[in-house]
C-alpha cells in the first residue's frame, strides 16, 4: 500500500462518517429482532452482521437494511421498524434516500460523455458553460469537478440549524442559481491544489450534462444507467418531497423544549437542494446491482473507468489533516481489514446509505440505515458496525 492510499482512522470519519448517536425515547417502539438469510461456504461473518443491526430501533437508528455479496458468499439482513407508530418490521425491499451516492451516477454519466467525445475531462468547464462559470473559475476543469479539487466554495441552501432546515424543507432550489452564488465568491484554493468534498462540483456537473446533451439530468441518467440496468426502484424525485412507493420512515432527533431529544418523522423532505449531488431514491438490491455492473466496466467502459479509481495529487482540506486525497471521480477509498475498499456514502435527513466494494468484487456492501442524526458529526454506530462486520476495522497509518 503506498502513501497515497493508506488511510488513518481519522480519514475513516471523512470517507464514511455520517452521524453521532443521539438519544431515542425509550418508549418510541418495541424492539424487533434482526432477520437475515445467509449463504454458506466462506460466507461473510453472519453472526457479526446480525449483531451489527440487532436491537433496532435504538438511540442512533430506527431501521437498517443490508446486503453483502462477493465470491465468498452473500448475506442479507434487515432490522428495526417500518415506522415508530405501528412498530411493524422494516420492509427489507423498502426505498430510501441515497444522498451522495447520487454522485456515483453523475460521475458515471460525465465519464460516458467523455468516452463519446462530447466532454473533455481536461477542458475548462467554462468552455461548456460560459454563461454560468465566470472568468475567476476559468481554469477549473471537468475532472476537477468530479474529484472535488475545483476550489469552488460551498454555499448554504437551507439554514444554519436543524430547526431552520426543517422549516424550509419544502423550499425549491435552483441549481444554476446555486452555482452563480458560489462562483460569485472567491475560490477556496487554486484548482487542483487541494481537495474539499462538497456538492457544488456535482451541481455544476449536472448542468454540464444538460448543456452537452440537450436533455434533463434525470432523463440522461435514466436513459444511460437506470433503464439499461433495469433499476426499477431507483428514481429522481424532482420537486416531490415524498418517497414514492414502499419505504421505511426516517426520523431525526431535534432538541426538545425540555432539553430532551424529540424525534420527528422526516420522511417527507424536499431534495432539490442536492439535485445531481444527492437526490436519488433507490433500494439496496438496485444499488448492489449497480455497484457490481460499475466495477465490472458495464457502466463506464474502457480506460475512463480508471478515473473512478484514481486519486488526485492534492491534499485533503477537511479537518486540517493535510493528508492525501481520499476522493476520486464519484468514489472514495479507504483501507478496511487490510484491503482497499472503494465506494460512496450518502446522508439525507433520516437516512444514511453506502455502497462499497473491493476492486475485484470479492466483497460488496450496500446498506441503508435510518439514522436519527443523519447529518451529524462522526460515524453512526450502527453504520460503523455494519462496515466493520463486512470488511474489518479501518486501518491505522
Amino acid at each position: 500500500m503506498n502513501a497515497r492510499t493508506s488511510r488513518t482512522v481519522a480519514a475513516a470519519a471523512l470517507v464514511l462518517g455520517m452521524v453521532a448517536a443521539p438519544a431515542v425515547p425509550a418508549t418510541a417502539a418495541a424492539r424487533t429482532p434482526a432477520t437475515a438469510t445467509a449463504t454458506a461456504h466462506e460466507a461473510p461473518d453472519a453472526l457479526a452482521l446480525r449483531a451489527a443491526i440487532s436491537g433496532l430501533p435504538k438511540e442512533d437508528a430506527t431501521a437498517a437494511l443490508v446486503r453483502v455479496a462477493g465470491t465468498g458468499g452473500s448475506w442479507r439482513g434487515s432490522s428495526g421498524v417500518h415506522d415508530l407508530k405501528s412498530g411493524r418490521p422494516a420492509d427489507p425491499g423498502g426505498r430510501f434516500r441515497a444522498g451522495s451516492v447520487t454522485k456515483v451516477f453523475t460521475a458515471a454519466v460525465v465519464l460516458q460523455l467523455a468516452g463519446e467525445g462530447k466532454v473533455d475531462l481536461n477542458r475548462p468547464v467554462r468552455r461548456y458553460l460560459p454563461e454560468l462559470i465566470p472568468a475567476t473559475y476559468g481554469k477549473v476543469t471537468v475532472r476537477q469537478l468530479l474529484n472535488h479539487t475545483s476550489g469552488i466554495p460551498s454555499v448554504g441552501s437551507g439554514g444554519d440549524t436543524l430547526d431552520e432546515w426543517y422549516a424550509h424543507r419544502f423550499d425549491l432550489h435552483d441549481a444554476a442559481q446555486a452555482v452563480r452564488a458560489a462562483t460569485a465568491l472567491e475560490p477556496d484554493f487554486a484548482p487542483g491544489t487541494q481537495q474539499h468534498y462538497d456538492n457544488i462540483g456535482y451541481t455544476v456537473a449536472g448542468l454540464l450534462i444538460e448543456k452537452v446533451t440537450g436533455d434533463t439530468y434525470a432523463s440522461e441518467v435514466s436513459r444511460r444507467i437506470l433503464r439499461p440496468l433495469r433499476l426499477k426502484d431507483t428514481f429522481f424525485p424532482g420537486n416531490d418531497p415524498a418517497i414514492r412507493g414502499p419505504h421505511n420512515h426516517g426520523y431525526q432527533i431535534f432538541d426538545g423544549a425540555d432539553g430532551a431529544g424529540e424525534l420527528r418523522d422526516v420522511s417527507v423532505w424536499g431534495a432539490t437542494d442536492a439535485w445531481a449531488a444527492g437526490d436519488l431514491i433507490s433500494t439496496t438490491a438496485d444499488l448492489e446491482h449497480f455497484t457490481r455492473a460499475l466495477f465490472r466496466g458495464q457502466v463506464v467502459r474502457g480506460p475512463l473507468l480508471e478515473e473512478m479509481f484514481t486519486l488526485p495529487g492534492a491534499s485533503v482540506r477537511e479537518y486540517g489533516t493535510g493528508g492525501p486525497a481520499a476522493y476520486s471521480a464519484g468514489l472514495s477509498v479507504m483501507e478496511l481489514g487490510g484491503r482497499e475498499v472503494w465506494g460512496k456514502t450518502g446522508g439525507r435527513w433520516g437516512y444514511n446509505t453506502a455502497v462499497a466494494a473491493t476492486r475485484d468484487l470479492s466483497r460488496t456492501l450496500v446498506y441503508s440505515v435510518n439514522a436519527t442524526d443523519a447529518k451529524g458529526e462522526g460515524m453512526n454506530a450502527t453504520a460503523m458496525n455494519i462496515v466493520v462486520a463486512t470488511f474489518g476495522a479501518p486501518s491505522a497509518e
